[in-house]
């Protein structure tokens, strides 16, 4: 099986882990895309990293795992590849329209951000076919974390979007006074109410971005 990163972010990783991890996920990896139905497609596992090579990043949003519907998950958290609006992804969009006062499109494919240097990261990169957190085990946390990791390590400003219980428990490895941490309650229908909606994280990171002198990311999609 063909893994495809970036030599980027290849490069960070491969000093992090011991070849027995790497062994044990890719090898885990294939069999369970050898006997079942597992999202997003093998070529966009690593999607997120591919479009946002380390010198680019500038905003981090953490998800969960990705959609567990066949055609959905593209390998970016909360974007949909099939154009069919996840309820969290509909708060996100109604959330930018009131805090930066522009109308959003019906596109789904957070592609656009991701080419801003937006890392769309998911704790989990894969999810097995209508089994939502399947793949919520250490083998991806562990990657995942090492992610984080690298990005509070640098020098260069960025802003962290953690929104909801569970990317908030990423707030421990964000060490590095250069970056911005926002935290509100997750977009979900469930608790959006409950501090996302208002937050006004888009404007917030964009402030941001500009005090250092960095492009703001445009957010209308």
């Amino acid at each position: 099986m063909n893994y495809v990163l970036n030599a980027d972010w290849s490069e960070a990783l491969n000093s992090r882990f011991k070849i027995e991890y790497k062994r044990e996920l890719f090898s885990w990896l294939e069999n369970e895309y050898a006997h079942k139905s597992i999202f997003p497609p093998k070529e966009k596992i690593f999607n997120a990293l591919n479009l946002v090579p380390i010198k680019n990043v500038k905003v981090v949003i953490i998800g969960q795992d990705p959609y567990h519907t066949r055609g959905q998950a593209d390998g970016l958290a909360f974007s949909c590849h099939n154009g069919t609006p996840q309820p969290s992804l509909k708060n996100i969009f109604k959330e930018i329209s009131e805090d930066l006062n522009i109308s959003m499109s019906d596109s789904t494919d957070l592609t656009p951000w991701a080419k801003q240097g937006v890392l769309l990261l998911n704790t989990s990169l894969t999810v097995v076919e209508h089994q939502p957190a399947s793949h919520s085990n250490e083998l991806w946390h562990t990657f995942t974390r090492e992610i984080v990791k690298i990005l509070n390590e640098l020098d260069q400003p960025i802003v962290f979007m953690l929104w909801g219980n569970h990317a908030k428990s990423f707030i421990p490895l964000l060490t590095n006074p250069h970056h911005l941490i926002l935290t509100a309650a997750h977009p979900s229908p469930f608790s959006a109410y409950s501090g996302f909606f208002g937050c006004h994280h888009f404007s917030k990171c964009n402030e941001f971005l500009s005090s250092h002198n960095l492009t703001p990311i445009d957010w209308q999609i």
